[in-house]
């Protein structure tokens, strides 16, 4: 584990012209998190307040504070929603008996679902088709797992640790599949896999990793940023996955990381005696919070800022058509 390499003060290193800022990019909000808000935000647009969203709409609560400020009423049930009102479905994706609800109840449905979580489902539903007993890799209470075993609740089994891959069962080995949340760590996630491909050698899986670009780029970034900073500042909420797994990541090669919602949050001694602080930020977190806490940093310690880019990003999705006129 690398080591303080200081007990000065951060002011004092910063007044020797020690201290640096690397804020790292890929950065901050990912395609689907763009298109989320922006769904919420067209059909205020189109159709006026309220209108109402299942769960907050992406983990952090600084967008959500906005959107309610222009309108939008955050929900975690249906029968919250009046009848025949408009209901937003949030990043994370809900289950089928969910739209079951909504059209019962015949509200009006916009589905923010990014994606990359719909491809998860349309999986569980083919695994789930060809009998298979689905190991998903993800923790059990995160609203998007939630969303998911939705799909199949027979057919999966969560599995959030190597200890559980370890002990878990298939009525029959030889028809067993695997599915992963889209914010998992990579390292825990290839862990995890491991253990069931050894054990459940017809293990199938996706194609494609199901762990979205966002998430692998960001930790990627992370991973790059730990060779030369002394300590690392994540950008976002408490409850955000992606955002704890950044933390993480930085952690598990040897740099202290903390997760902060914005620079209030900030204590002088994680920065006592760092040399460099690298800032990054998870994937529903604001860029104006990235640039603010980057600006305390700045003015209070006197640090320079350097821009490190380290895995170009140019991916966007398109808004669901009733909203695109």
């Amino acid at each position: 584990m690398r080591q303080p390499r200081s007990t000065a003060s951060a002011p004092a290193a910063a007044r020797a012209g020690a201290a640096r800022i690397v804020l790292v990019r890929p950065r901050g909000f990912c395609a689907g998190v763009d298109r989320a808000i922006a769904i919420v935000e067209r059909a205020l647009e189109k159709f006026g307040a309220p209108v109402y969203v299942k769960h907050a709409i992406v983990h952090n609560r600084h967008v959500v504070e906005r959107l309610q400020a222009l309108g939008a009423v955050f929900v975690e049930e249906l029968p919250d929603v009046p009848a025949g009102a408009r209901v937003i479905f949030s990043a994370h994706g809900v289950a089928p008996s969910v739209h079951e609800q909504a059209r019962l109840a015949g509200l009006n449905v916009l589905d923010a679902t990014c994606p990359l979580v719909t491809k998860v489902h349309v999986e569980a539903r083919r695994y789930a088709k060809e009998d298979r007993t689905v190991f998903l890799v993800g923790h059990a209470d995160h609203v998007e797992v939630i969303g998911t075993r939705g799909e199949a609740p027979r057919h999966i089994q969560v599995i959030g640790t190597v200890e559980e891959a370890e002990r878990v069962q298939a009525a029959d080995p030889g028809r067993v599949a695997y599915l992963t949340q889209t914010t998992l760590s990579l390292d825990d996630t290839r862990a995890i896999v491991e253990v069931l491909k050894r054990r459940f050698p017809a293990l199938t899986g996706p194609a494609k990793d199901d762990i979205c670009y966002a998430t692998q780029n960001r930790q990627n970034a992370v991973q790059a940023l730990a060779r030369e900073a002394d300590v690392i500042l994540v950008v976002g909420s408490s409850n955000s996955s992606n955002s704890n797994r950044l933390v993480e990541v930085a952690k598990a090669r040897g740099v202290p990381a903390y997760l902060v919602e914005s620079h209030r949050e900030l204590r002088p001694e994680w920065l006592a005696g760092r040399s460099c602080i690298g800032i990054t930020a998870g994937a529903s977190a604001p860029e104006d919070i990235v640039q603010a806490l980057v600006s305390h940093i700045a003015r209070t310690y006197g640090a320079c800022v350097e821009e490190r880019d380290v895995i170009p990003e140019n991916v966007s999705f398109p808004l669901p058509s009733g909203l695109t006129e």
